[in-house]
């Protein structure tokens, strides 16, 4: 089995899975973390696999294992206020910028739900295995507006060690998640207060994963055997 980790640059899972002896591999368009084996367009190798084009799926077998970190900025709960003009940052606008936005929003939220379901057939259409990441709330355009529903809802990650709460949604397609226990106790980590997080990096820690809970979420859900 080998692990393809899509939209990861931050190369935690695929560390984790290196580190139980499964070849694992970053694909992203980016490479901040220095992590990102295959820099590749991910929307287009989408776009290209769903159309029957050649693409990076044509590569992976029923065997292997795939997660994609889907981009959640256009799903989360703050996508309603954007449509309604209440966010913070329009409080000056005219009615008529308000909605030249609400077009330009509309046309990316279309893209990227295009791109999630398209991602999610090719898999079926294959006989893959993917499992896809995105935050939860009840708000949430795909908790909202999809047809699948989340195998795993976690609605406190500092459960599992990670950094914050986070609550986050997990789809299986393909497969089911494995049920397996992790007995040792956990280590502490630091929170991280999200919220109160500023600055250009608030993107990037907000989305970032502690390698305990990756470690930990692969050996409960992901993995046949427990492996220590």
């Amino acid at each position: 089995m080998k692990v393809h980790c899509l939209f990861e640059q931050s190369g935690t899972f695929k560390n984790e899975f290196k580190k139980l002896g499964i070849d694992a591999y970053d694909y992203d368009i980016l490479n901040d973390y220095g992590e990102t084996d295959y820099q590749i367009d991910l929307f287009s190798e989408i776009r290209g696999g769903y159309e029957g084009k050649t693409s990076i799926f044509d590569n992976i077998t029923n065997e292997d294992l795939i997660l994609a970190f889907f981009p959640c900025t256009r799903f989360e709960d703050q996508i309603a206020l954007g449509f309604r003009g209440e966010l913070y940052q329009f409080k000056n606008y005219t009615d008529q910028q308000k909605l030249e936005y609400d077009l330009k929003l509309h046309q990316e939220l279309s893209e990227n739900y295009e791109l999630i379901t398209k991602l999610a057939i090719l898999i079926l259409e294959k006989g893959l295995r993917l499992m896809i990441e995105n935050p939860y709330s009840t708000q949430h355009y795909l908790s909202r507006y999809w047809c699948l529903n989340p195998a795993i809802v976690d609605k406190n990650r500092r459960d599992n060690g990670d950094y914050a709460e986070k609550p986050t949604q997990y789809w299986f397609i393909g497969f089911d998640p494995r049920q397996n226990l992790v007995f040792e106790p956990l280590e502490y980590v630091e929170y991280r207060n999200i919220e109160r997080l500023s600055g250009s990096n608030r993107k990037v820690l907000r989305s970032e994963i502690h390698p305990q809970y990756a470690n930990r979420f692969i050996r409960q859900f992901l993995i046949d055997e427990v492996k220590t």
